[in-house]
């Protein structure tokens, strides 16, 4: 399912920013995006994501801003300095040339290697801290959002199970009938091209038998009511159950489809069409469902 979480926490004046945007996908996968400084926090992160998630492609955003992420803090390496202040004033005097202190401070202060930036250091466990709490304020964010999804998908799925449902109870009320017609058109041909030949009703009603036994689909549609309710079920479940209702719609599709090759009832094949159709749209649908 999709969605999106945000959550922030603060450390020594910084504040450290999650975002999670998370989009269908068949397993879990989390694409991370970390500032430098917090790279080594990245496994931990990762951890605690696939410890609430299950499926989804998902992308994890950390920023961190305030005084510590600014480039860092200036520092001054005094004793490069004096040897830098150290050297003009030994070259002034060589050449005997009058050196202002201000001017000679802009030079030894744009020397390579006296002011530099370093980075602020904060304590890596209250780095750590911060990105877990800032963390877990994102999932719950996205879990919300994924919730609201989620009922939505419920009632549409529901509504197309009970539409497979109904179909189902057709292709149970046609079945024996497409046997009865059959008998009848078979007994009628006979009679036409027997004329006054009597008809050896026992043979007739052997292949009228072996038609009922090529063409029954009880096994199939008996199946196919268990899988319906076991899909039911699972949209109860407290855990993760989209995969399972993958299989089970694959399942359905499966009985479906040997229902229609057993039977050429023209009714029977339109409802198998349908189903089929229907079946198809509860799969794509079980794509979003975690």
């Amino acid at each position: 399912m999709t969605g999106f979480g945000a959550g922030r926490a603060q450390v020594e004046g910084d504040e450290l920013t999650v975002e999670l945007r998370a989009v269908n996908h068949k397993f879990l996968e989390v694409k991370p995006r970390l500032p430098r400084e917090l790279a080594p926090l990245e496994a931990g992160a990762l951890k605690r994501i696939k410890e609430r998630l299950t499926r989804g492609a998902v992308d994890l955003v950390v920023r961190r801003s305030g005084s510590g992420s600014g480039g860092g803090e200036p520092t001054i390496d005094v004793a490069l300095a004096r040897s830098w202040a150290r050297a003009y004033r030994e070259l002034a005097e060589a050449i005997d040339l009058q050196v202002e202190p201000a001017r000679m401070l802009s030079q030894v202060a744009s020397q390579p290697g006296v002011v530099r930036l370093e980075e602020k250091r904060v304590d890596p466990a209250l780095l750590e801290q911060a990105l877990h709490a800032a963390l877990e304020e994102a999932v719950e964010a996205l879990l919300t959002m994924r919730a609201i999804e989620g009922q939505a998908l419920r009632a549409d799925l529901e509504g197309r199970l009970l539409q497979v449902a109904t179909w189902v109870d057709e292709l149970t009320a046609l079945a024996p009938q497409a046997v009865e017609e059959h008998h009848q058109r078979l007994t009628q041909r006979v009679a036409e091209l027997a004329g006054q030949v009597n008809v050896d009703a026992a043979r007739l009603a052997q292949e009228v038998a072996i038609f009922a036994e090529r063409t029954d689909v009880a096994e199939e549609l008996t199946r196919l009511r268990s899988h319906l309710e076991q899909f039911r079920t699972l949209l109860d479940a407290p855990i993760p159950a989209g995969r399972r209702m993958d299989f089970l719609a694959q399942e359905m599709h499966r009985e479906v489809n040997t229902t229609g090759s057993k039977s050429q009832h023209p009714e029977i094949a339109q409802r198998v069409v349908s189903l089929k159709a229907e079946l198809e749209r509860i799969r794509e649908q079980v794509q979003n469902v975690e």
